[in-house]
């Protein structure tokens, strides 16, 4: 079993099965930011670099967010981030319905 080294910056080895995407971190970028102690996440609020940010939040935000916060296990750590991920595809769903609504109202 792997010692849990969450939460000690630089220091924090992640694991293996935590090295994949992030929808939460790439949908809901500020927020998933502040709610997970990595505040290089309101990068995501500037115009021009929000786009870079959100690929950068998808790609690293489990490594960043496991340095940055201390968690129980890493099973904490994937419910926690599943919950995330659901609140983005969420998003996600209401930007969708109402581009769609949208452009439909044009037509």
């Amino acid at each position: 079993m792997e010692e849990n080294s969450s939460g000690q910056g630089e220091k924090a080895a992640l694991p293996k099965e935590l090295d994949r995407w992030n929808w939460g971190a790439f949908f809901l970028n500020a927020i998933w930011g502040v709610g997970n102690k990595t505040y290089v996440a309101l990068l995501a609020l500037v115009p021009v670099v929000n786009i870079f940010m959100m690929i950068a939040l998808g790609l690293n935000g489990n490594k960043w967010a496991w340095k940055n916060r201390e968690w129980k296990s890493v099973e904490h750590f994937q419910k926690v981030q599943k919950r995330w991920n659901v609140a983005g595809y969420f998003v996600l769903g209401v930007y969708m319905y109402f581009l769609i609504k949208g452009f439909i109202a044009l037509f």
